[in-house]
């Protein structure tokens, strides 16, 4: 894996990591307005064309896999 690569999982591995925490917080108090802004960038970043140069997973995917993972 060259190190090109190896950052592009870091990068979605983290953003995947960060909108599980602010998830995890909007469960706990629904009114963070903090957590809410997070999840809602991260979302947008999950959608958008840089997250798809960097891989081939989508999105979508992604976001609803997390939701269920920490809503449920």
């Amino acid at each position: 894996m060259d190190p090109y690569e190896k950052l592009a999982n870091a990068i979605v591995l983290l953003a995947a990591k960060d909108y599980r925490s602010a998830l995890k917080r909007l469960k706990k108090t629904p009114r963070n307005r903090e957590a809410k802004a997070a999840a809602s960038d991260l979302e947008r970043f999950f959608r958008s064309g840089w997250y798809s140069a960097l891989t081939s997973v989508d999105g979508e995917y992604l976001i609803e896999n997390i939701r269920k993972e920490v809503l449920e």
